[in-house]
């Protein structure tokens, strides 16, 4: 059984791999909803508010999507409109998944509130940007704060920000995570989010760029309370995160291998489990006579021993049983009896 302070809540990020259709939106929450994630999460914003036509793509949406059109023009032709989200959290209601959503700007921010959003996610390229994060924090409602390319005193910095704008802390959940699409692994640096949590206090989690499953899958095991991953219909589909997202088979089985690491982790109390509890007879020894004893005989080293199975008095209580009398005639190997 799943122990509950163990407990992943998986968020399964379609971001922009809808490529702006509204079908492939809804099947992505299918798609989701099927691979046993809880939450299935979107990226809401008017890129021209959060975007001049001056900023540059990343090197992998280079690579991904070429250097012909700006990067403003290639988040225009990816963002849903707005009047979508209604009907997609509509739709994750209908297919029991949560719904999240990352919004990039004050417009954004606004329509989650209307949605009647309580939850917000807020992007690592916004940690340092003081007027979003004084808007959002005043709503006082729960945070996933993705800290790629962050310090820890950014991230000491961000929380304090939202805190003066009138967050509570304990609303605050911090992904560790890393911005390369996809993320060496040499560049994870997992023990990262162990160190966010000692020093800052929150709650933890991580978002992954990694391609494969094995890194959520160890992040889980070390105590995420979160794990955050992109997910794709095809990794052939065009837009700058499909080769670093999953495809649905393997949301699936990253889902499943979480969920057995909750079963791992256990509630942390050394005892023998109910499935080992049998082997125990089998297992450890009894004491037992090492020869032919006699009745009223002084029981020693000499004459008794300690053999399997364990279904007698225990070899711990040796000392005890050292220097008793016999109470009746044994057979070599007999079990002895108090």
């Amino acid at each position: 059984m799943n122990n509950v302070e163990n407990k992943v809540e998986v968020i399964a990020e379609a971001g922009v791999n809808h490529n702006g259709d509204f079908n492939i939106a809804k099947k992505m929450i299918d798609v989701a909803s099927e691979a046993g994630a809880d939450t299935v999460k979107f990226q809401v914003s008017i890129p021209s508010l959060g975007l001049s036509r001056f900023a540059e793509k990343a090197d992998y949406a280079k690579n991904t999507t070429g250097e012909d059109e700006s990067f403003l023009e290639m988040c225009e032709k990816l963002h849903l409109p707005l009047n979508s989200y209604t009907k997609l959290k509509d739709y994750c209601i209908k297919k029991n998944i949560n719904f999240l959503a990352t919004p990039f700007d004050d417009v954004s921010i606004e329509l989650l509130d209307e949605l009647g959003e309580k939850r917000f996610k807020i992007p690592s390229g916004e940690i340092t940007d003081t007027s979003y994060l004084r808007k959002i924090g005043s709503y006082n409602y729960e945070i996933i704060l993705s800290t790629g390319m962050s310090s820890l005193d950014e991230i000491s910095w961000t929380i304090s920000t939202l805190e003066k704008a009138g967050q509570s802390k304990t609303k605050i959940t911090v992904l560790h995570c890393n911005t390369e699409y996809p993320t060496p692994y040499e560049d994870v640096n997992l023990k990262a989010m162990k160190t966010i949590k000692d020093k800052l206090k929150v709650k933890v989690g991580y978002s992954d760029h990694t391609l494969g499953i094995i890194v959520p899958i160890a992040a889980a095991a070390m105590g995420a309370s979160i794990i955050e991953k992109h997910f794709t219909l095809d990794k052939n589909m065009p837009g700058p995160d499909q080769a670093a997202s999953l495809e649905p088979h393997e949301l699936k089985l990253m889902v499943d291998e979480i969920r057995n690491v909750e079963k791992i982790l256990g509630d942390g109390i050394k005892k023998p489990s109910d499935s080992e509890s049998k082997n125990i007879k089998i297992a450890r020894k009894s004491i037992v006579a090492r020869v032919n004893i006699k009745k009223g005989e002084i029981l020693s080293d000499s004459n008794i021993t300690a053999k399997r199975p364990g279904s007698g008095i225990s070899p711990i209580y040796w000392d005890k049983i050292i220097g008793t009398k016999a109470i009746k005639d044994y057979e070599e190997d007999e079990l002895i009896q108090k």
